[in-house]
């Protein structure tokens, strides 16, 4: 495969996701995981779910602690998911 068709190193995620806490701030942080339709899309070694891992590892790797990788894997669109319920809710009522 040609450089030009190579993935991305796993690296620029992380770098990426190092930039997006940075500006943004870790609360506002997300990382999912739907293999369908990227075609290849992914960073190197990133093939299926099974790789998932890795991303974790680099982000630990990188400095980030157990809680911070929680809040990006699941905790903050947890949290948004329920702000956004009860919003729902609010307006449902007339609030």
């Amino acid at each position: 495969m040609d450089r030009q068709n190579s993935p991305p190193p796993l690296s620029s995620l992380i770098r990426s996701h190092d930039h997006i806490a940075k500006v943004a701030g870790i609360d506002h942080v997300g990382l999912g995981s739907d293999f369908d339709g990227v075609s290849g899309a992914t960073p190197a070694g990133i093939d299926s779910a099974a790789d998932l891992p890795k991303i974790t590892q680099a982000l630990l790797d990188r400095g980030y602690s157990a809680d911070d990788i929680a809040r990006f894997w699941a905790a903050n669109l947890l949290r948004v998911f329920r702000e956004a319920e009860k919003v729902s809710h609010e307006m449902q009522a007339g609030k």
